[in-house]
């Protein structure tokens, strides 16, 4: 697929999610910078995301939103990267993955807003309680290198970024598992260089500002 891609993003939102896995990637792409209740809430923007938050994908005819979904897409567009299990290989890839966009973001961001399932009604809510996910996110990582398995995929841009944010801003426990897995992830020259161009995007917006 030759088809240009464009990442709406800003330096200070799930965005460098995205921008990581486009470094893995290793396609060349253009980054457009939104601020906050300003491009972002614009009618040109909301034709490509209505929800007006980012980040949002572009490539070609095809939009992707949610930075879960924008992982797998990537993979899937570009396998030469080998950032997706054969077909046949991809239940924890999935599992994890949607593990992390669904039950692990919902607790921390709970948790974050004070917000605490009652007692007695856990079975109503997707992850039970944080405690659970906590632990089961553990299991996840018990006895592979990676989230999926022994080699690295875009599930472990994913998990991983979820894991990182939540140990560097206290809403995900410092457990040994945690920092093993997320401090080999922080070596890998895709993740340094996306910090780095969303590093300089943010000093850019400050100056601006």
């Amino acid at each position: 697929m030759m088809d240009e891609l464009f990442l709406y993003t800003n330096p200070m939102s799930r965005g460098r999610i995205a921008r990581w896995m486009l470094e893995e990637v290793g396609i060349s792409y253009r980054a457009e910078i939104l601020g906050f209740g300003t491009t972002m809430k614009d009618s040109a923007y909301k034709a490509v995301n209505p929800m007006a938050k980012v980040p949002a994908l572009v490539h070609g005819r095809n939009t992707v939103t949610e930075c879960a979904a924008i992982c797998a897409y990537l993979a899937d567009a570009f396998p030469a990267a080998g950032l997706a299990p054969a077909a046949a290989q991809r239940a924890d890839y999935y599992r994890w993955m949607f593990f992390a966009a669904g039950p692990l973001e919902a607790a921390v961001s709970n948790r974050a807003l004070g917000f605490e399932v009652p007692e007695g009604r856990e079975r109503m809510i997707g992850y039970g309680t944080f405690a659970d996910v906590m632990d089961t996110l553990e299991f996840a990582l018990r006895s592979n290198s990676y989230i999926a398995g022994d080699n690295f995929t875009a599930a472990d841009v994913y998990v991983g970024s979820q894991i990182g944010w939540g140990l560097q801003f206290g809403s995900i426990e410092k457990r040994p598992a945690f920092e093993q897995y997320f401090g080999r992830l922080a070596l890998r020259d895709a993740y340094l260089q996306a910090a780095e161009k969303d590093d300089a995007a943010a000093a850019g917006l400050q100056r601006a500002g």
